[in-house]
C-alpha cells in the first residue's frame, strides 16, 4: 500500500464536516489552508488532485444562527445553499495563496448513475486536471432531497475516484482510522493498520453514525473503500489533523488504515464495463480501425466507422465490429447514433463542421473501451 501511494499520480481526497467546520464552529480556515498547502505541494510533484469536501450545511447552520441540524429538508437545503458560498470561497482563497487554481463542482449520485451525465462529468473533471486546476466537489444538497436524506460524501468520494480513474482515495476524518470496535466505547479495540477493501469483516467492525455534525460514520468509509476498489483504487482512512498527512502518505509513510484494492486499476475498470453495461447499438469499422484498436490500443475515431447500427445515445455502450460482423470491442459512445451517422468517415477535425459542436475527438476513448476475447472479423 505504501508503494501504491508513493506512485499514485491521481488522488481523490475527501474531508468530513467535523474537520472542515471544526466541529460546527464555522469553516476552519487554518485546517483548509493546511490541506491546500499540501495539495499544492503534491501538484508540484506532478500529481493530479481532486478534493471532495463536506461542510456546506454545517457552515450554513452557523451563518443562519442554528445550533442543531434542522430536520426539515427544505431548511437543510437552505443551509447548504448559504454555507456553500463560504466553503468554496475558503478553498479558492487558500489554493490561490499557493499559486493553484480551483473549480467548484456540485454533483449528485444521480449525475453519476446517468450514462450521459457520467460522461459529461468525467470530461469536465479530466479537462480541469489537464489544466492543472484542482476541482473542489460537494454534493448538490440544495436540489436533491435524497442526497441529504440518504447520501454521504464518503460514497461520493468513491464515485469520483471511479469517475476519474484515481489511483487512490484518501478519506480524512476525526478518527485515527478503523478499529475492530468503537474505541470510544471499547478501550481495548484493535487498530486496523491494513486490510483488504471489501472484506465483510470490516463492515462488522465499523460502527454507526459519526459526529453530530457529519452524517456518516466509519461504516460509510468502509463501504466507500469497497466501492473505490471496484475500479482498482485503494483507500486510506486517516486523521485529518495529522501534521502533513497528505504529504507523508504520498511519500509512502504508513498513516491510518489502508484498505487495499486487490484488483489492478485497469483490469477492474474493464471488468466493470463488461459486467454492468448493456449494448445499445453497434458500429462497423474498417480494417485500419481494427488494427489501431486491436494492435495499437488506440481510441476509436469517427473516420474509421463505415456503418452505424441501432439507436443509441451519448454514454450508451455499443459494440465495435469488424467487416464480417464479429465483435472486436465494446465501449461508451461519446456521440449518439444520429450524430455518429453524420460524422462517420470524417476526420475528427470535421466534427464541428458536421454537428456544430464537439463533445470529444474520439467516438470511443480507449479508457472507455474493452477489447473482446474473440478474434474480430
Amino acid at each position: 500500500m505504501t508503494e501504491v501511494l508513493r506512485q499514485a499520480r491521481r488522488i481523490v481526497v475527501k474531508v468530513g464536516s467535523s474537520l472542515v467546520t471544526n466541529e460546527g464552529r464555522g469553516v476552519d480556515a487554518e485546517a483548509i489552508g493546511n490541506w491546500c498547502r499540501q495539495l499544492a505541494a503534491l501538484a508540484e510533484q506532478g500529481r493530479e488532485l481532486v478534493m471532495v469536501s463536506s461542510g456546506a450545511i454545517a457552515e450554513g447552520m452557523l451563518r443562519l444562527g442554528w445550533s442543531t441540524r434542522p430536520k426539515e429538508l427544505r431548511e437543510q437545503q437552505a443551509a447548504a445553499a448559504v454555507g456553500q458560498m463560504g466553503l468554496v470561497q475558503m478553498y479558492e482563497t487558500k489554493l490561490r495563496e499557493h499559486g493553484m487554481r480551483s473549480a467548484q463542482v456540485l454533483l449528485t449520485h444521480a449525475d453519476l448513475a446517468d450514462r450521459e451525465r457520467y460522461l459529461n462529468a468525467r470530461s469536465t473533471l479530466l479537462t480541469l486536471l489537464a489544466l492543472q486546476v484542482i476541482p473542489v466537489i460537494n454534493e448538490n444538497d440544495t436540489v436533491v432531497n435524497e442526497e441529504i436524506k440518504f447520501g454521504d460524501n464518503d460514497t461520493l468520494g468513491a464515485l469520483v475516484a471511479n469517475l476519474v480513474e484515481a489511483d487512490a482515495l484518501v478519506i480524512l476524518t476525526d478518527q485515527r482510522g478503523l478499529y475492530s470496535a468503537d474505541p470510544r466505547k471499547v478501550p481495548q479495540a484493535r487498530f486496523i493498520d491494513e486490510a483488504e477493501a471489501g472484506d465483510p469483516a470490516l463492515e462488522q467492525m465499523a460502527g454507526g453514525a459519526g459526529s453530530s455534525i457529519g452524517r456518516g460514520g466509519m461504516i460509510t468509509k468502509v463501504l466507500a473503500a469497497k466501492r473505490a476498489a471496484g475500479s482498482g483504487a485503494s483507500t486510506v482512512i486517516a486523521w485529518g489533523r495529522e501534521p502533513d498527512v497528505l504529504l507523508r502518505l504520498a511519500a509512502g509513510e504508513r498513516i491510518g488504515s489502508a484498505l487495499v484494492a486487490r484488483t489492478a486499476k485497469l483490469t477492474a475498470r474493464k471488468q466493470w464495463m463488461v459486467d454492468h453495461l448493456q449494448l445499445r447499438g453497434a458500429v462497423i469499422v474498417d480494417d485500419g480501425a481494427v488494427q489501431k484498436l486491436r494492435d495499437e490500443g488506440k481510441s476509436l475515431l469517427p473516420i474509421g466507422v463505415v456503418e452505424v447500427q441501432g439507436d443509441f445515445q451519448r454514454g450508451d455502450v455499443i459494440a465495435v465490429r469488424g467487416a464480417v460482423g464479429k465483435e472486436l470491442a465494446r465501449g461508451l459512445a461519446n456521440y449518439s447514433s444520429t450524430e455518429t451517422r453524420l460524422i462517420a468517415r470524417k476526420p475528427s477535425t470535421q466534427i464541428e463542421a458536421a454537428l456544430g459542436y464537439v463533445n470529444e475527438p474520439e467516438l470511443i476513448h480507449r479508457t472507455n473501451l474493452v477489447l473482446s476475447q474473440a478474434e474480430p472479423g
